[in-house]
């Protein structure tokens, strides 16, 4: 079974078609969500401190690569908070017009959440700025030497803002968060439970074991686990009796060319592109691109984090190269006269791992 590039099944970003049937499986309270142990300790305390002072929760934004869950923990917060929650996106606001009326339709301690808020334009971003700190709106009405500010006070509310490149933030936005959260991988043993959890809300007879190798495969991101166990339910239902187990998974899975390693196709044959056509490397992007056909957006964006942070792949200031590990995981050597292969880094710890899309936020380790 061939899966086309454009609909890669590891693709951790959302897909419309999928929106629904992730509603249900949304948790709703932080009893139910799994992973990001320390964010969600914290958020705890300062929800339970913002209730007891009556008081809305300062801004809060989360950052980290699509599928870990940050729309998920917007609407836990409003639940807890017990407010309503408005949501949008950065690309839907187009015009300062157009967020001035958000806000104003705002209640007291309404949370707003503003998906890809890095994909807001400045002139949106900047009516945010008086809104985020004092309350208050500036709107311009007339023009030339007519024209007056007239200042709307607003509601108390709490912005919720998530990206995927916190880097393209403006420092200004980012200075006006109160909370800024990292969103980590999950670990196998996390994204085990949320297969489970959601199995069972779909009402999916699944064992320990097959839960475990869907975990094992799902690159980390909770939001590809539950993209996988939809799809090996699918080969249960057809070639088995319906119950997920080990040996149901690994069939459905291989099917799916997601190795237990959770790369795919386009992730094998950029590396074996990477070993074979170049050996081993330095080579650039755009060039790398040009060899497998793909777009360099998509593997800068999609493939390169994952492939990274699980030390297959290093980006040197010469180009792209191989390690030593991708080279035994995929039993290739490099020939005579090649550049010498880059050292995979340790990698990362749950606690301190670093997305290779976050680097050089706040320092060189993007802490």
């Amino acid at each position: 079974m061939e899966i086309k590039d454009l609909e890669r099944i590891v693709d951790s970003r959302s897909r419309q078609e999928e929106e629904e049937t992730e509603k249900s499986l949304r948790p709703r309270t932080f009893e139910d969500y799994f992973g990001q142990e320390e964010i969600k300790r914290n958020l705890s305390v300062f929800i339970k401190a913002a209730k007891m002072r009556h008081e809305p929760l300062d801004h809060i934004l989360f950052y980290g690569p699509p599928g870990l869950g940050k729309t998920t923990l917007a609407g836990i917060i409003a639940n807890e908070m017990g407010v309503n929650i408005r949501v949008t996106t950065g690309p839907a606001i187009e015009r300062p017009g157009d967020m001035a009326a958000v806000l104003n339709n705002l209640a007291e301690g309404d949370i707003l959440f503003i998906d890809e808020i890095h994909r807001l334009n400045r002139q949106v971003e900047e009516i945010l700025y008086p809104a985020m700190e004092d309350y208050v709106i500036d709107i311009m009405i007339g023009k030339g030497a007519a024209a007056k500010s007239l200042r709307i006070d607003l509601p108390k509310f709490t912005l919720i803002g998530a990206t995927t490149r916190v880097g393209l933030l403006s420092a200004p936005l980012r200075d006006r968060f109160g909370m800024v959260n990292h969103m980590e991988f999950y670990t196998p043993a996390e994204l085990g439970q949320i297969v489970t959890h959601s199995a069972h809300t779909l009402d999916v007879d699944i064992t320990k074991e097959g839960a475990e190798e869907i975990a094992s495969r799902s690159r980390g991101t909770p939001r590809l686990a539950n993209r996988l166990l939809k799809r090996v339910r699918d080969f249960a239902t057809v070639v088995y009796d319906g119950k997920i187990t080990l040996e149901t998974a690994k069939l459905a899975l291989d099917a799916l060319k997601v190795d237990p390693c959770g790369l795919d196709t386009l992730d094998h044959r950029l590396m074996n592109t990477l070993i074979d056509v170049f050996n081993g490397g330095p080579v650039g992007l755009e060039t790398l691109a040009a060899a497998i056909g793909e777009d360099s957006g998509t593997i800068e964006d999609v493939c390169e984090p994952y492939l990274m942070q699980q030390g297959f792949l290093q980006r040197t200031p010469r180009g792209r190269m191989v390690t030593r590990k991708s080279l035994d995981y995929f039993h290739k050597s490099l020939r005579p006269g090649a550049a010498a292969y880059a050292e995979e880094e340790p990698a990362p710890s749950r606690r301190h791992g670093k997305d290779p899309n976050q680097m050089g936020l706040f320092g060189k380790d993007g802490e």
